[in-house]
């Protein structure tokens, strides 16, 4: 592994956030003293949650963060999102150990105090250099940092939960890094992407991308092929770490990853690396939190989504958006890239935005990952213009629990999956199609309805502009052999059937009386010519027969073609 010294940074488009790269990891024989005096300092257990906090921090995913931090730190970044020197923070880093035994421990421990963290293994993961002791308001966290007291906020509650009243502020050394299990074969800290990026692939510029529980579908792949045009490489990161169980497992998700990547990305231009993250739920401040953390992994620009790190309804649709107009491009030092929320527009046949989509939706396709993976749950492939087969079909090994309950339902109500990817279905008969004379609730939707709205996009969601450039191309093709004769000839026909049809309502004009004389046998000459003014009018309904010869008069030339290769001779 490299050595990243912070002299080295002077030749990178990009610095660490703060300025250094921090490296709090104890290696070597110094690492073995450390671990005999750790045990025989006071100890603190901490769970897995504050374990990959710590390992963050030493290897210097949260730099310029050198530990847990001190009351005026924490004070001021749930107050004004930044640290007390004005550097941009804005998640606080605290530690308030739970339980009755750490309560004890912490009840002996003053200012200047070493204490030993320890996994629930009892095993010593780092050494704690107390500088601060302070109360921990938890209310006070959650209204600041969530906007939020209620304990339905999956944030809220994990303060509740998971804290206790005594913060320990100070700066940390890492004696033991986690096991990453699978992914340790993917694993890349910092310092080897700044290497990588800036040392072996001669990058001038990249983008990094976090992404959450979902598998890797084609609004992803929309935004990481927009960077792609302007930026030399991506770092992708699906994060791996406190996940719910019903989603697909991160294995399966990295796997889905490749997959895409191998067949659809340029080779050599994006680097996949999970990251193991603990969720805070803190829906925007999250996200300026992820645009730090690929800063501090060499990123020059952040991608960030429509909805980045959100949390149910709680935040507004575009607040991962917004809350960047807090800060100066300057002082986050990164290049904020922001995407609208990626749909699929059948008449366009194109992933696009509503900044780039004029059209209706009707004849959209939502690209929504709770659906998607709902989708997969029930066993059915998504459409393959919102997720790509090699993805989905791995995937849906991996998502859990597989299938339905015995009552034939899944995680979330089928009704919820379609509306957030097919809510035409609920307004029109299919994609593209008429206006119901009821609209259809979420409520009374069921699996048959799913499987009926999926039968309908894989048929119809590239026929749409298909049929549209067909009928282009029939009346745009001067080179008549590109069109099907069948066509033409089906034309040809139904002229010559309304022909005869009209040839006979004239006989029939003629012949009609003024006054019928038995309505059900005759009609009169009015109603004749009424038959025979639709009739007429039918043909000029008919698209028109179009032969080679009736395009001569579209190909033409002022001068002899020969000149047109550049001789002006005669």
């Amino acid at each position: 592994m490299l050595n990243v010294t912070e002299n080295r940074f002077a030749n990178y488009p990009q610095q660490p956030h703060g300025g250094k790269l921090v490296d709090k990891v104890v290696t070597g024989t110094e690492r073995d003293e450390e671990m005999v005096r750790a045990k025989q300092l006071p100890t603190i257990m901490v769970d897995m949650e504050a374990v990959i906090t710590l390992e963050m921090i030493a290897t210097g995913v949260l730099s310029p963060n050198e530990g847990f931090m001190n009351e005026e730190d924490y004070k001021s970044v749930l107050e004004k999102g930044r640290l007390a020197n004005g550097t941009v923070w804005p998640v606080p880093l605290s530690f308030a150990p739970t339980g009755s035994r750490n309560s004890e421990i912490i009840a002996t421990l003053s200012v200047g105090d070493e204490v030993t963290l320890a996994n629930e293994n009892n095993e010593p993961v780092a050494i704690l250099s107390i500088s601060d002791i302070f109360e921990y308001d938890k209310a006070y966290r959650a209204s600041h940092l969530f906007g939020t007291t209620d304990r339905n906020h999956p944030g809220v509650d994990a303060i509740y939960r998971r804290m206790g009243n005594t913060a320990l502020g100070g700066p940390i050394r890492l004696l033991q890094r986690v096991d990453w299990g699978p992914f340790e074969k993917l694993r890349l800290e910092p310092k080897d992407t700044w290497h990588e990026f800036y040392e072996e692939k001669k990058f001038r510029s990249a983008a990094g991308f976090i992404t959450g529980a979902n598998p890797l579908h084609r609004g992803h792949e929309y935004i990481h092929k927009n960077a792609l045009e302007e930026i030399d490489g991506l770092l992708l990161q699906p994060l791996v770490e406190m996940a719910k169980r019903e989603y697909t497992r991160h294995e399966f998700r990295m796997l889905s990853y490749r997959s895409v990547l191998e067949t659809y990305y340029p080779k050599g231009r994006s680097i996949l690396a999970p990251l193991r993250v603990t969720y805070i739920f803190a829906g925007p401040r999250e996200t300026v939190l992820h645009a730090l953390i690929m800063k501090n992994y060499g990123c020059t620009h952040a991608l960030i989504g429509r909805d980045h790190a959100g949390i149910g309804d709680y935040y507004d649709k575009y607040a991962s958006h917004s809350i960047f107009d807090q800060f100066k491009p300057e002082e986050l030092g990164i290049d904020i890239r922001l995407f609208h929320e990626v749909f699929y527009c059948t008449r366009c046949d194109a992933q696009a935005t509503e900044q780039s989509c004029p059209h209706d939706a009707k004849y959209r396709i939502n690209i929504s990952g709770t659906g998607i993976r709902e989708m997969l749950r029930h066993g059915i492939m998504p459409p393959k213009e919102i997720v790509r087969p090699e993805s989905a079909r791995i995937a849906m090994q991996g998502v859990q629990p597989k299938g339905l309950d015995e009552s034939e339902v899944a995680i979330s109500p089928v009704g919820k999956t379609i509306k957030s990817m097919f809510p035409f279905y609920l307004e029109r008969t299919r994609l593209g199609g008429p206006k119901r004379l009821e609209p259809l609730t979420v409520e009374e939707l069921t699996n048959r309805d799913l499987e009926a709205v999926n039968l309908d996009v894989r048929a119809n969601a590239n026929r749409i502009y298909q049929d549209i450039f067909n009928e282009y191309t029939s009346v745009g093709d001067t080179n008549r052999n590109l069109q099907p004769e069948w066509v033409m000839d089906a034309r040809e026909s139904l002229h010559n059937q309304q022909q005869m049809v009209v040839q006979d309502l004239k006989e029939k004009v003629q012949q009609a009386p003024t006054v019928a004389s038995d309505e059900f046998m005759y009609q009169d000459k009015e109603e004749a010519e009424k038959e025979l003014n639709v009739a007429t009018k039918i043909i000029e309904d008919i698209p028109k027969v179009l032969r080679p010869h009736d395009f001569d008069y579209r190909t033409w030339n002022v001068l002899p073609y020969k000149r047109y290769r550049g001789s002006d001779e005669e």
